[in-house]
């Protein structure tokens, strides 16, 4: 009887039409279309300047300002390309930009793992005032110190030449590469080096032996983003380089208006041909190295 008393006096919560619906396979899509919605808004406007850039490329030069507009060229041609790839200051900008974004990629990762082995293994006074300066110096615009690094470059006679730039890119890409690369250095457990040093490793044998082999991650997306920082950079390759043949992709790119031999007469195909170019090695190196970058963005998320 209490049984039935209990089953008498259950009540049943009638279930609203809302939750019914997200239960439904029907209502599970109709709530994430705004999300889907909402993520394709975001890809079209990221993508659709990329978009545009390959499009001029292959559209010949009459047919560029043509109305309506077409989205897919008619008659794609490889002019642009070729008369890019013919111009000999532009392939020398190529090599240049290789040398220099190399160049601050190696010193960036060499100097910088050093530097956080030590800041980030061994334990000194004045250590927190040093990575708090490192990152102090990443705050500052880069025309900030524009004056005064004209004037040091200068004084050692690196003006207009590719040292110059490789001597002011570091002092943007270090900075970044010490910290980011100490805080791998310190999430390693203490563990294995101890074990190194029983065996009768040296200091450097750890580092070079065991530490830097588990930190590859990070390595690898500093070193990629220092490059990336390199190679497209502008301000101080405008501001340092004045002969043609030391140009940089950036300052050839640029340099495009004035071969036309008229201020009126800008080469948009050429242009968007260049920077595709440009480009490329960039989106190539970015895919071929996504799991190291996704492991290096994301290792020190989660302790332990």
């Amino acid at each position: 009887m209490t049984t039935a008393a209990e089953a008498a006096g259950t009540v049943t919560r009638p279930v609203s039409r809302s939750r019914r619906l997200r239960k439904s396979r029907f209502g599970r899509i109709l709530f994430r279309v705004p999300f889907y919605l909402l993520i394709l808004v975001i890809a079209v406007y990221t993508l659709f300047p990329f978009y545009w850039v390959v499009r001029s490329s292959f559209t010949p030069e009459v047919n560029l300002f043509q109305t309506p507009v077409k989205y897919i060229p008619a008659h794609p041609t490889l002019k642009n390309y070729r008369e890019v790839l013919s111009s000999s200051f532009f392939t020398d900008a190529l090599l240049n930009s290789a040398i220099v974004a190399g160049s601050v990629t190696l010193l960036s990762l060499a100097i910088g793992a050093s530097a956080a082995f030590a800041l980030g293994r061994f334990k000194f006074h004045g250590r927190s005032f040093v990575m708090y300066l490192m990152l102090s110096m990443t705050i500052f615009p880069q025309i900030a110190i524009l004056g005064a690094l004209y004037t040091t470059i200068s004084k050692f006679h690196l003006y207009d030449k590719l040292g110059a730039l490789i001597f002011s890119y570091l002092i943007f890409t270090l900075p970044f590469t010490v910290w980011v690369l100490t805080s791998f250095m310190r999430a390693l457990p203490g563990d294995l080096e101890e074990a190194a040093y029983v065996d009768g490793a040296t200091p450097i044998q750890v580092f070079y032996k065991v530490l830097l082999p588990l930190i590859a991650p990070g390595l690898v997306t500093t070193g990629l983003l220092a490059f990336i920082s390199a190679w497209n950079e502008y301000l101080y390759a405008l501001s340092f380089i004045q002969s043609p043949d030391k140009y940089t992709v950036p300052l050839a790119i640029t340099s495009f208006v004035s071969k036309t031999g008229s201020a009126f007469a800008v080469p948009w195909g050429q242009i968007m041909a260049a920077t595709v170019i440009v480009t490329l090695p960039l989106i190539l190196a970015v895919l071929i190295l996504q799991k190291r970058i996704i492991a290096g963005l994301t290792a020190g998320a989660v302790k332990g």
